[in-house]
């Protein structure tokens, strides 16, 4: 189990690795529609479209890995404090609840990216590009996020030197 939890984990770092190059690509799709905006006095009908569509999957295929290493936004005033089983206990709750979250969320974006796939479905604005990519990675980072759950749930109930 310890190597199919390491597996999950070494999957969404490499995830993250990848994903977290986008910022820049939307801070350069951003500063190029600045400059033709304001500069050049001929903005773009995709630019801002486009960042939106891009931050989405940056944003979510983050939170998984950010699971891992304690990098979301965490009340801790009990589990700083917390040592031995209790502090097993609150992380393995921590872990459960983000596979709750996870589960959730799964279960509610699936039918909706599939719809938007199936029916083709683009953003009716000038530029009109489909998004049913974009909606697609909600599922696939739900599903992620469960998965680093359950490996955060291996890590919690395996001796320490192992995770």
């Amino acid at each position: 189990m310890q190597a199919l939890a390491r597996a999950v984990t070494a999957m969404n770092r490499a995830l993250f690795s990848l994903t977290k190059w986008l910022v820049y690509a939307i801070a350069a799709l951003m500063l190029f529609e600045v400059v033709s905006r304001y500069s050049l006095a001929n903005p773009t009908s995709w630019g801002p479209e486009l960042a939106t569509l891009l931050f989405g999957p940056f944003f979510l295929l983050g939170g998984p890995y950010l699971l891992h290493t304690g990098g979301h936004v965490a009340v801790d005033i009990l589990s700083a404090r917390a040592t031995g089983r209790t502090a097993r206990a609150l992380a393995a709750l921590a872990a459960l609840m983000a596979l709750l979250f996870g589960a959730i969320l799964f279960w509610f974006a699936l039918p909706l990216a599939m719809q938007s796939f199936e029916y083709g479905e683009t953003s009716y604005s000038a530029w009109n590009p489909v998004i049913w990519p974009t909606k697609a990675v909600l599922p696939l980072a739900a599903l992620l996020l469960m998965l680093q759950a359950l490996a955060e749930l291996i890590f919690v109930f395996s001796p320490k030197d192992a995770a």
